[in-house]
């Protein structure tokens, strides 16, 4: 069931309030078209049905061939992913090789330097 709002303006001149544009009202009507609403039920019917035939259908291959077929789906549905990455540009792949790199030596010399204090305050725990 379709809901569609009617959007009215309406020029009674009783209605304004000393304005000179006309006052909007709004007013919901329900549109019930039962010919649409049978045509859709019916069509997903449809759609239901040829997929329990679809579904009953499929055969499976003989046990020893299946890990070839699973393998060769993996490997066809690896290839359309692969065609469909966007690739970045040399520009763009030395740029965050950089930020990598600078991001690992950030990380490198503050694990080092919590390392080197507390070395030095366990050394001077149980030094007493």
């Amino acid at each position: 069931m379709a809901k569609i709002t009617r959007i009215k303006a309406s020029d009674d001149s009783s209605k304004r309030v000393e304005s000179s544009e006309p006052t909007i009202t709004r007013k919901k009507v329900v549109v019930k078209d039962k010919k649409l609403e049978k045509a859709n039920r019916k069509q997903a019917k449809r759609a239901e049905r040829l997929a329990k035939k679809q579904a009953n259908t499929e055969h499976k291959p003989f046990i020893l061939i299946r890990p070839f077929v699973y393998l060769g789906r993996y490997l066809r549905d690896s290839w359309r992913e692969l065609r469909q990455v966007r690739w970045p540009n040399r520009k763009a792949t030395w740029k965050m090789v950089l930020a990598v790199i600078i991001y690992t030596a950030l990380f490198v010399v503050i694990i080092t330097l919590l390392d080197m204090f507390f070395s030095w305050l366990f050394s001077i725990l149980l030094s007493k």
